[in-house]
């Protein structure tokens, strides 16, 4: 069966594009962005979070996080980061590819673009992310895509099991609102866990040298599944510690890879890929040994 694109109305966004197949859809909104609202099981509940308050809003003056999935440039700053994305974007579809596409931001010089690709049968979804400095000068930034995703689940995140002999193998970056002893986390041998607490306003966020090249987060709506491609060797934001970092507050968990650092020349463009997965499986892991028997084999699959 082809994939299907048709435009849709979305919770206040007149103009979205819902892609569909028999198994899954997703909508993107052309009135912000560029933002990915919605990825799940057709006819069943959305795998990502929305902020309600939020939903339908344009042309404010302030930056809304909207939920969703979305493209930014690491390392993380005030007033770069949060410059306002709540006005159109542009896009074109070419067969079962939506290419969404950004206007240069403003006083940043950014420009962001994100081709979506949903195959005719299954779950897999490709995100091809892409930023190009836009400035008259050299910019170093990481390409980071960040996926905002629903509440009440818990995410894994393999740790590096390369054998390294007498030098460590892995690196965490902590932020100072974390703390070690969160009881939301679980600092396993193979993976850590992250429960996603709506009762916990208090925030968490840790970045890892992920080189396994995936995690997942299981919730009632299933197993969401993100793969991308670390590079060993590279140099990395948040002390190079950081192919992959989480953040998790009281109303949602976010799930956000990175590409290395690059200094862009004028016009120069870094890329970023994605693949996800969705799986019928939502069996919630509390421990390594659960990850091993329930996760595992479906992580196998996405190989």
């Amino acid at each position: 069966m082809a994939v299907r694109i048709e435009k849709v109305s979305y919770k206040g966004f007149e103009d979205c594009i819902r892609m569909s197949n028999d198994t899954v859809d997703l909508i993107i909104t052309t009135g912000v962005g560029p933002r990915i609202l919605r990825y799940g099981f057709v006819n069943r509940g959305n795998v990502f979070c929305n902020v309600e308050e939020q939903m339908g809003k344009t042309g404010e003056d302030q930056w809304n996080i909207f939920g969703g999935h979305r493209l930014w440039h690491s390392p993380e700053a005030r007033p770069r980061s949060y410059v306002p994305d709540n006005f159109p974007i542009d896009y074109r579809i070419e067969g079962n590819t939506v290419f969404v596409s950004q206007p240069v931001e403003k006083w940043v010089q950014i420009k962001k673009d994100i081709a979506i690709t949903l195959e005719n049968s299954g779950t897999k979804v490709t995100l091809s992310h892409t930023l190009t400095n836009k400035n008259a000068w050299d910019v170093e930034c990481s390409l980071w895509a960040l996926t905002v995703v629903a509440p009440g689940g818990t995410e894994v995140v393999p740790q590096c099991q390369i054998d390294t002999d007498l030098l460590p193998n892995r690196m965490i970056s902590l932020w100072p609102y974390a703390k070690m002893n969160d009881p939301r986390v679980v600092w396993g041998e193979k993976y850590i866990l992250l429960k996603q607490d709506p009762k916990t306003k208090q925030p968490f966020k840790v970045g890892i040298s992920n080189f396994e090249g995936w995690v997942c987060y299981a919730n009632n709506q299933g197993l969401f599944v993100k793969r991308f491609d670390p590079i060993e060797g590279a140099l990395y934001p948040d002390y190079s510690a950081s192919t992959y970092e989480t953040y998790t507050t009281d109303y949602m968990l976010e799930m956000e890879s990175l590409s290395p650092l690059t200094r862009l020349k004028p016009d120069g463009v870094v890329t970023h890929e994605e693949r996800w997965f969705l799986f019928d499986q939502t069996k919630i892991p509390y421990t390594e040994e659960d990850v091993d028997k329930t996760i595992i084999p479906f992580i196998e699959k996405t190989y």
